[in-house]
């Protein structure tokens, strides 16, 4: 080991936790670790130096004085740590959580939910970020986000899966075709306009899949960008849309849009992804939320 270098990390740490508590065993309840393993922590010390650290005293252990002069330095050292810890976590629940998420998310599901939220959440100071998908937490823009998605298979993000993905069709009453469609089986849907976004073309598709029917021919009706114009076209009776469950869940409650053929699971999910860093508590309890909130409907 050169001037320059340091000690082993988990070494020092050891020591300082035993010099400070005057005790293997108590230090290592503290690092959740076994006594052999502080020990052999310490052995590496006393080895490096080629001096011993502590010596036996009574039962307990005293510091000789080279265990005294590293422990000057490590635990001033590991106390401004704490200190400066302390004071980062501190800021970081005063400042606001940017959740980032598509404004069709946004709009349709998280600001009707948004007074809830802060009843539930008060210390939760949330600001909201419309983005447009591929979406990504950036450490310093966003803290987490939102979406509709495959759990992505990247090192990058830690990802709670919420809830999965249910879509189906949707369709008000005041569409023309509903009187032909009405109690009939979903087979009939391939003769009709199917609104569809061309964000996610695939949906219609994949319903028709899972209900044993072959997928709709292309460009059967119109198409938006958003999920957000397609609910508004078909609220307005332009024709019959597909949509995650909980998007249309107040239209259905209020009689706007019906859902007759029912909704399938997807291999997709509702995801909270948060930047692979030091864990935000504030995260987990919005993560919390969020699975309860999807799992009331």
């Amino acid at each position: 080991m050169t001037d320059r270098d340091l000690p082993p990390m988990n070494a020092l740490r050891a020591f300082e936790a035993v010099a400070r508590l005057r005790s293997v065993t108590r230090a290592a309840a503290e690092l959740h670790v076994t006594h052999g393993a502080v020990s052999r922590q310490l052995r590496l010390l006393d080895e490096a130096l080629g001096r011993s650290l502590f010596v036996r005293q009574g039962r307990g252990l005293a510091l000789t004085d080279v265990g005294e002069q590293l422990h000057e330095g490590a635990g001033a050292a590991f106390e401004q740590l704490r200190e400066s810890w302390a004071s980062l976590r501190q800021r970081s629940a005063q400042a606001p959580f940017v959740l980032g998420c598509s404004g069709s998310l946004l709009a349709r599901w998280v600001i009707p939910r948004l007074d809830r939220l802060g009843r539930d959440l008060p210390e939760l100071r949330l600001h909201l970020s419309a983005q447009e998908p591929p979406l990504m937490p950036e450490p310093g823009k966003l803290d987490a986000v939102l979406q509709l998605a495959a759990p992505p298979a990247t090192s990058n993000w830690q990802v709670e899966v919420l809830a999965p993905e249910r879509i189906g069709p949707v369709v008000s009453p005041r569409y023309a075709g509903w009187p032909r469609l009405q109690d009939q089986p979903a087979s009939r849907l391939l003769e009709e306009p199917l609104l569809h976004t061309t964000s996610r073309p695939q949906a219609w598709p994949d319903w028709m899949r899972c209900m044993g029917l072959p997928a709709p021919p292309a460009g059967t009706g119109p198409g938006f960008p958003h999920l957000y114009h397609l609910l508004e076209a078909a609220i307005a009776g332009l024709g019959v849309a597909i949509a995650p469950a909980p998007l249309v869940s107040e239209d259905l409650a209020s009689g706007r849009l019906l859902a007759p053929w029912g909704f399938r699971a997807t291999t997709a999910a509702w995801l909270l992804a948060t930047p692979s860093r030091l864990p935000d508590p504030r995260a987990s309890a919005l993560a919390a939320w969020l699975r309860d909130e999807l799992a009331g409907g």
